[in-house]
């Protein structure tokens, strides 16, 4: 029988990925059995340890399996881990290893939110995409460089790893691997039976942009720093190079290389970051957000607004300010 593997890693994890990992593929595998009077997968959870605690002792997970029963399996998933990414990454090394070696032999591997930390451990994804949860997508970068970070992105999917966003988006990802690994129609039957939006592709709405500042360039941080106290100005780049007597070229290099963005990019992500604020707090049209932000041009307020959040302007406001729906 073909294997489906959650792993349990050492440490204090995430329970509610683990758990829901296993709810849904169990409830996946127990549809196609009724449909089709066999059982597809065996589905188990595997770890070093006999019993994982969490949250303080108040629940644990105990393992079915130890890793070195798992000879052979056909997708790991790997949960969420809590914060402290570099003490799970020493915590699970024989678990990463076992990762190396499982894909090497054949097979795929998933990573849910920061569990991309253990997987960027095992050194599967330099050179690949890779999402996590969009708050540690700096630090991500920071810690992996060789690895092209899609904070954006919901779910990636290249030669056999999956990874997903953050905190409960993971249940998009699941759904996404109930379709590839069971069909379409178990994965829309999940979503039912769990209510789960199985269209979702982004996690860009959800994104709270706080600036990229744990860097040791002070001139650009102060460019930073003037940039989100201009939000209602149309700031041009070049002036803002001059004014920190700085050259345009050599100040894009240097706010790239402290940032990860162009000095654009980061002007269109504050602005649109305090137009979100508004759209969620207050009653003014989308006009009135648009001046507030720097833009005359409707259609570049639009376009710029839908490029970072994923939704149009009105969507945005109708979604998350109940005020804007009377």
């Amino acid at each position: 029988m073909k294997k489906i593997t959650i792993l349990v890693p050492d440490g204090e994890n995430n329970l509610s990925s683990i758990v829901g990992a296993y709810k849904i593929l169990k409830r996946a595998n127990k549809y196609w059995e009724e449909n089709h009077k066999k059982t597809l997968y065996q589905i188990e959870l595997a770890g070093l340890s006999e019993q994982v605690d969490f949250h303080d002792g108040l629940f644990s997970v105990r393992p079915h399996v130890h890793i070195s029963a798992v000879s052979k399996t056909n997708l790991i998933i790997i949960p969420s881990l809590n914060h402290e990414f570099e003490q799970a990454v020493e915590k699970n090394q024989p678990l990463i290893q076992w990762i190396r070696d499982q894909y090497r032999g054949g097979a795929e591997v998933a990573s849910i939110c920061t569990g991309a930390f253990l997987l960027a451990s095992s050194g599967l994804i330099n050179g690949k995409t890779c999402s996590t949860h969009w708050a540690f997508a700096d630090l991500f970068k920071t810690k992996f460089p060789e690895i092209n970070v899609q904070k954006d992105r919901l779910i990636t999917d290249e030669n056999g790893i999956y990874t997903n966003g953050g905190a409960y988006s993971f249940l998009n990802l699941i759904l996404y691997l109930v379709e590839k690994y069971f069909d379409r129609q178990t994965a829309i039957f999940c979503s039912k039976v769990f209510q789960i939006d199985i269209e979702r592709e982004a996690q860009s709405p959800f994104i709270i942009f706080a600036g990229q500042k744990s860097h040791e360039d002070e001139i650009i941080r102060q460019a930073q720093v003037y940039i989100e106290k201009h939000v209602e100005s149309k700031i041009s780049i070049a002036e803002l190079a001059s004014r920190f007597a700085v050259g345009r070229r050599n100040f894009d290099r240097r706010f790239i290389r402290a940032t990860g963005n162009t000095p654009i990019e980061y002007a269109q992500r504050v602005k649109m970051e305090a137009a979100k604020k508004s759209f969620e707090t207050n009653s003014k049209n989308i006009k009135e957000v648009m001046y507030e932000t720097g833009y005359s041009d409707m259609k570049a307020f639009r376009e710029v607004f839908k490029k970072v959040t994923g939704v149009s302007p009105l969507e945005y406001r109708l979604k998350y300010n109940k005020d804007a729906l009377n």
